[in-house]
């Protein structure tokens, strides 16, 4: 597959490079900013698909937007069309337009206009085209002060500067730079082109918040290196949130630390510790030392020893039942501390000992649900 991306520095187009020059059946061929329309021709040379994702959006003058969308968009569609009756081989296009080809001001004018093009372009069919009205994209390599909001305040939270809430309630729609780029490349692979009421194709999962919640919850990301409580940013919109608002972080901010409680057995140091998914932990442990002597009514722990060798002891505290078994880093072997059973752990070795620990819950000093009772 020979692809040709138009507007390859954007924001989309040095995502989809990215993507598509991970894939070895896949050549690029980039048009960017500053080249000729005149060597389209050359550059279509071979190519099965073009993704024109080149638009200009913040011009000196507003005679731009019809340049650089419309005159661009028709001249690309022009030469297209005639290498592709040339050659008789199909040249696909994919078209990233917005929503705001809705407006009636002179950018949307610009994009709708493209948008016509387009869609008669695509009535040969030796020209198919996908027409895309993305909505607010975020995600990674998006410019900050400049046509996201998401990209502006994770930059600046992630810099320590103000973020400027106009209107908390003002509604948004969002849809991230990997699922954009993901449905791209699917449509390059053949899938099946679907397309909402509007007649544009549909880039799921749509995300929709207000600007209020947006700042809300980049606000927090910061918060959980000092409260070690991450945000849910396994799934959805966190997770898409929380990846972009990393990518913003300046170097120096890469790394943090984190405290350390030490005392004659060893040190102690929590990690991280989740909303509902407990936390985690690790600790070391001297030679000859035993840590624990308690048991739990509902908390459950998970033991793993990365370092040195370990001996686990276990009383049932109402049978009296014992139960003893012995691990070592040589060996990755999960042991699971079981509410009712008084519990203690032995550096049985030479070296000290490194277990790392996750609790289903986060400690909570009112309520420890830790109760002393030496086997």
């Amino acid at each position: 597959m020979n692809v040709l991306i138009t507007g390859a520095n954007g924001f989309l187009g040095l995502n989809l490079q990215q993507r598509l020059r991970e894939r070895l059946d896949v050549n690029v061929t980039c048009f960017s900013r500053g080249q000729q329309s005149e060597h389209l021709t050359r550059l279509l040379d071979g190519v099965d698909m073009v993704f024109h994702l080149a638009g200009v959006n913040r011009p000196q003058e507003l005679k731009e937007f019809t340049v650089g969308n419309t005159d661009f968009t028709r001249e690309l569609c022009r030469v297209v069309a005639a290498t592709a009756r040339s050659t008789g081989k199909p040249i696909s296009i994919l078209y990233a337009s917005s929503t705001q080809a809705d407006l009636d001001n002179a950018y949307g004018r610009s994009k709708r206009e493209a948008e016509v093009i387009l869609a008669k372009t695509g009535q040969d069919p030796l020209v198919p085209v996908h027409l895309f009205r993305l909505a607010n994209v975020f995600g990674k390599w998006c410019r900050p002060n400049y046509n996201s909001v998401v990209a502006t305040f994770c930059h600046n939270v992630a810099h320590n500067l103000p973020i400027q809430v106009n209107d908390p309630q003002a509604a948004l729609t969002l849809v991230y730079i990997d699922d954009v780029i993901e449905r791209f490349i699917q449509i390059m692979d053949g899938a099946e082109f679907s397309a909402g009421v509007d007649g544009f194709a549909i880039v799921r999962p749509q995300y929709a918040t207000t600007v209020g919640e947006l700042a809300r919850l980049i606000l927090t990301f910061p918060d959980s290196r000092s409260s070690l409580v991450t945000e849910r940013v396994g799934a959805g919109l966190v997770r898409a949130l929380y990846s972009t608002y990393v990518s913003y972080m300046p170097v120096e901010s890469f790394a943090y630390d984190l405290p350390q409680h030490a005392d004659q057995r060893g040190v102690f140091v929590e990690m991280l510790k989740t909303p509902d998914c407990g936390q985690f932990s690790f600790f070391t442990t001297h030679p000859g030392v035993t840590r624990g002597g308690h048991y739990h009514h509902s908390k459950i722990e998970k033991f793993l020893v990365i370092k040195g060798q370990a001996r686990f002891r276990f009383r049932h505290i109402l049978t009296g039942q014992v139960h003893e078994l012995k691990t070592s880093g040589d060996r990755p072997q999960i042991v699971e501390m079981v509410p009712g059973w008084t519990h203690d752990i032995t550096n049985i070795g030479i070296e000290e000992m490194v277990v790392m620990l996750w609790a289903n819950e986060n400690f909570d000093r009112d309520r420890p649900d830790t109760y002393a009772c030496p086997l």
